[in-house]
Parts: structure tokens; sequence; C-alpha cells
């Protein structure tokens, strides 16, 4: 995709899921990335692979929910660069419980990595491009961002929320020169699920009552990469994503019943104890 040849592009969680796969499939199309991970040895070694490959990469440590670290990765691409075409807001975590089992630690982790990330990297890149008068946002949400997800519901309220910054910049920015983006797929075969933590489940009995299969990262880069070539306002995916959007928004009842089967699955699972695990 010439979108993305010689374009300088910032990819954050990107040494894990659809972060490295985002990069890998940018680095393929001819991109200059600066790969920017929490999991600082990993993602030193995702960039050292792209380079060795062929590819023009660096690496760096970020918090995503620190705007300081945020804003000097920022800075020292654009000092580096000259520019940035492409701030891809990636970086996220999950926790899977419900809401009666869960404390407000796990809500204040979960937002800070999932929104106020989010928030950090589009604001600070946002003035950039302001400046430049060119640029694309790309913001990580989820399927449970438009349609909901019980057992999940720390996680799907910052995705909501992450597709309502981005569309109600998205109308700021036009007249500016940037694009915004909000990326909402389904379930992917991502570090994510083995990253989060579970509250009263096992990972594995979460991942095995699981609705549908989830799809290959690479595939979903792929996707995500020609609806931002596209300039797409919210690109969901794989079909059934698509189908159960629909159907939230044609009456939102309609999808009630996988709602149901969701919650029923995982309260069969639930346990009467306060063991918390993770996977």
């Amino acid at each position: 995709m010439d979108a993305f040849k010689d374009k300088v592009a910032i990819v954050t969680g990107a040494a894990s899921g659809i972060g490295r796969a985002l990069c890998e499939e940018l680095s393929r199309n001819g991109a200059i990335l600066i790969l920017a991970d929490i999991n600082t040895e990993r993602v030193q070694q995702c960039a050292s692979d792209l380079t060795q490959g062929g590819g023009r990469a660096s690496a760096a440590h970020l918090d995503v929910s620190r705007i300081e670290e945020v804003q000097a990765v920022i800075d020292k691409a654009v000092a580096e660069h000259g520019r940035l075409d492409y701030m891809f807001n990636n970086a996220g975590i999950g926790v899977a419980g419900e809401v009666r089992d869960l404390d407000i630690d796990h809500w204040r982790r979960i937002v800070d990595v999932n929104l106020w990330g989010v928030i950090c990297g589009t604001t600070a890149a946002y003035s950039v491009m302001v400046r430049q008068g060119f640029g694309h946002i790309v913001n990580t949400a989820s399927l449970a961002g438009l349609i909901g997800y019980p057992t999940m519901t720390p996680y799907t309220t910052t995705k909501f929320a992450v597709v309502g910054l981005s569309t109600s910049l998205r109308e700021e920015a036009k007249g500016l020169g940037v694009k915004v983006t909000a990326v909402c797929p389904g379930f992917i075969q991502t570090g994510i699920f083995a990253a989060s933590e579970t509250v009263r489940v096992s990972m594995d009995d979460l991942l095995a009552k699981l609705p549908f299969k989830p799809i290959d990262a690479g595939e979903a880069a792929r996707i995500i990469l020609q609806g931002v070539a596209r300039n797409k306002a919210i690109i969901v995916f794989p079909l059934y994503g698509r189908l159960v959007w629909w159907l939230r928004r044609l009456h939102w009842s309609l999808a009630n019943p996988l709602d149901a089967k969701t919650l029923r699955d995982f309260r069969k699972a639930r346990v009467e104890t306060d063991t918390k695990a993770s996977v």
C-alpha cells in the first residue's frame, strides 16, 4: 500500500499482538517505524527483527498513561524525521469478571491504559499534526466498544470512550488536515488474553467459551491498514462483527441473546471464592 511508503509511524503496544502485526505489515509497506511498548526488552527485539529484515524501525520504552513519556517519544520522532504521519494508539489491557467481583483498582488500571493512554497519544500527536497540517491518528477500540460485552464491563467502558473520542475528534480534525480512525475488531489471536487478569474464573475456561473463533493478528493488521488507507471512520471486522453491530443499530435488543449466552457461559465457570487469577 503506497499510503504508508516512507511515512513516519508510531505504534504503541508494539511488542505483541495487533501492535506487532501492524508494525510488520507497515514495515513491508515501507514505513519508518517507532515501536513503543512498556516491555522494553520485547519491543527492542521486535524493532531488531524488522531492521534485520530490511525495515526501518527503532524502539522506545513507553508507559502510555504518562503524558510526559508519550510527548517525549513523539518529540523525538519529529526531531529525527521532521514529521509524524501516523499515530497508532494500540496499547491495551483487559480484565474479565463480573462487576460485583471487581474492585476500584481493576477500573483504575484499565482506564489508565485503555483510555488515558489513548487520550495522551491522541492529544500529543494531534498537536503536532495540526501544526504540520497533515497526519492520521488511529485508535484501537473494540467491537465491544460498539455493542457492549458483559463480563468485561471496564474494558467495554474504555472502548466505548475511545470510539466516542475518535469519532468526535474526526469531525474537528477534518478542516485541519488531520484524519482520525477508530478500529473495532472482534476476537483476535493476540497476547491480550494471556496478559489479561481474570476474576473468579480461569482464562482457559473463558477462551474455551468464546462465541466466535479469533482471527490471526496478521490478517487483522492487513484489514486495519486497508481501512486506514481508505480513511474509514470506523473499521469493524470480521463479518460477524459487522453483522452484530448492524443488529445493535437496527434495534439494541436484537443482539441480546448473544449477551445472555456470554453471561450464562461465564457464570458456569465462575467460582464462589475471592481467588483472583491471571494467566
